[in-house]
């Protein structure tokens, strides 16, 4: 199993419970097709660099996991579809990153 990192942008009209219900969604996902969730950070409403759908902002949210290489279409098919959502980006991470990612999540927890 490899090791992603995806953030994606949920609409900046959602509220509170809406946002968590978005975040649940996809780690459900993720955990239902035999993905090991490491990490999960909400980094909230941000400024854009540009508009996208007519938005300047949206909530920043983070997902580290674990999964087979099988299950991102899926997990990006879903993103698609979900209509709060209006970017999203998957990275593969690699040995360095995965260290570093490591890291920086030790430092958020010891802040």
């Amino acid at each position: 199993m490899n090791q992603y990192e995806t953030v994606f942008i949920l609409n900046p009209v959602l509220s509170e419970d809406q946002i968590r219900e978005a975040v649940d969604k996809f780690t459900g996902f993720l955990k239902s097709n035999g993905a090991e969730i490491i990490n999960v950070e909400k980094w909230g409403l941000r400024k854009l660099a540009y508009l996208i759908d007519k938005k300047k902002s949206g909530f920043y949210n983070l997902l580290e996991f674990k999964a087979p290489t099988s299950i991102i279409s899926n997990l990006e098919i879903e993103m698609k579809r979900d209509e709060k959502v209006l970017r999203f980006l998957t990275v593969v991470m690699d040995k360095n990153g995965a260290e570093y990612a490591a890291k920086r999540r030790d430092k958020v927890k010891n802040s």
